[in-house]
């Protein structure tokens, strides 16, 4: 914890200071191989790697957080948010601003006193948290500063996972095991996608109490019948009756690392979700095979597609094979397993290959693997199977 937090109850870091000094150190050694001077982090995502802090605040504008070799990291964040900051983050020099408008010109300071307004300094530009509008107040500021992209900067140095972010992940992925374990039994005709959303919840609830309530589990996309034609669709009162598909997506998390999986299941019979499952399946098998360290993440998509087009139903896939996983997956610039994508992989990245399918009547159904690269090649993380639960 750091000392501000310690007369706060429930506030501190879930990492030893030196789990977080680790990273940025990793992050400092990609800047000088990148040829930057310095790099400014905003990406709420990236900013809870870095930091502890989850960057709730800032919705407001940006809380930069600035690395520059051979300095202690900087954070520049909203005044009314500061006690927060230094409670639940690693960083000690804080500087503030009070209005939004007020921003560049503390930013601009910060970055001249490091003596940086003329040097190459890396930004998120393709990630959220970061607008042109900010990006456009700085550069007024500071017209010299030379301003590179540095989007993947951070998510390649997250996708490789410590040992300690494995613990926190093998545990939210216990949750997630058991959130659909949840579901395959308690699926009967009549219930609805809001209640079985309640009972999953209920018996996360439970159990994450067990462990001192640390994990939680994120709104799931919880759909029956044929609302399954329905892409990341909230529950509803809608409930599921004898022959009908029921798709569900959901992840637990534990310290802000989600692991997700898909699952899905017929109650009675249902020949066209059964089928594309059954596709979905096979391509599952050969994602999971060519997996190794110092493949690509294109070679690996497309030996996913290489399935599909035997198959000859190639249009049923109109998504991205799979993505890195850790704090907030959802980043963009975050390593992902697409056509010609040139990510090498490496032992320790952790991914999550959804391989959901549609049918010429727009059912969407499929299943995924969430898995650990290892030196052998891929660990599966979870225990539920990936084959169709039948109930």
């Amino acid at each position: 914890m750091t000392p501000t937090s310690l007369a706060i109850p429930l506030t501190g870091l879930p990492f030893p200071r030196s789990e977080y000094e680790r990273r940025q150190q990793k992050v400092l050694d990609t800047v000088a191989s990148a040829g930057l001077d310095a790099l400014v982090v905003t990406a709420r995502g990236h900013l809870r790697y870095l930091t502890g802090y989850d960057g709730n605040g800032a919705y407001f504008a940006p809380f930069p957080l600035i690395l520059v070799p051979g300095r202690q990291p900087t954070y520049v964040v909203r005044e009314y948010d500061e006690q927060a900051v230094r409670s639940y983050s690693c960083i000690d020099e804080i500087v503030t601003y009070t209005h939004k408008n007020d921003f560049a010109k503390v930013c601009a300071d910060v970055l001249r006193q490091h003596g940086l307004q003329g040097e190459r300094i890396g930004f998120e530009l393709g990630c959220w948290s970061l607008a042109p509008a900010d990006v456009s107040a700085l550069q007024t500021q500071l017209p010299d500063l030379k301003i590179a992209d540095a989007s993947r900067l951070v998510s390649s140095v997250a996708a490789v996972k410590s040992e300690r972010e494995l613990k926190v992940m093998r545990d939210a992925m216990r949750m997630t095991d058991l959130a659909m374990r949840t579901f395959q039994s308690s699926l009967r005709e009549g219930v609805t996608e809001l209640e079985m959303a309640g009972t999953m919840a209920a018996a996360i609830e439970a159990e994450a109490g067990k462990a001192g309530g640390e994990i939680g589990m994120a709104p799931a996309t919880i759909l029956f019948g044929e609302r399954t034609k329905l892409a990341h669709g909230s529950p509803m009162q809608h409930p599921i009756r004898r022959n009908e598909p029921a798709f569900l997506e959901v992840g637990a998390s534990k310290h802000g690392y989600m692991v997700g999986l898909v699952r899905c299941a017929v109650l009675g019979r249902h020949p066209e979700t059964e089928s594309l499952h059954a596709l979905a399946e096979e391509v599952i098998e050969a994602l999971v095979a060519a997996i190794k360290p110092g493949v690509s993440a294109g070679a690996v998509d497309a030996a996913g597609r290489e399935v599909l087009k035997r198959s000859g139903r190639q249009g049923v896939f109109r998504q991205r094979t799979g993505y890195q996983t850790g704090i907030n997956w959802t980043e963009r610039g975050d390593l992902s397993l697409e056509p010609g994508a040139e990510d090498i992989l490496k032992t320790g990245m952790t991914l999550h290959m959804p391989n959901i399918l549609c049918s010429e009547n727009g059912y969407l159904f499929g299943t995924s693997a969430h898995v650990l690269v290892t030196e052998r090649g891929a660990e599966i993380l979870s225990d539920t199977p990936r084959t169709l639960y039948r109930a």
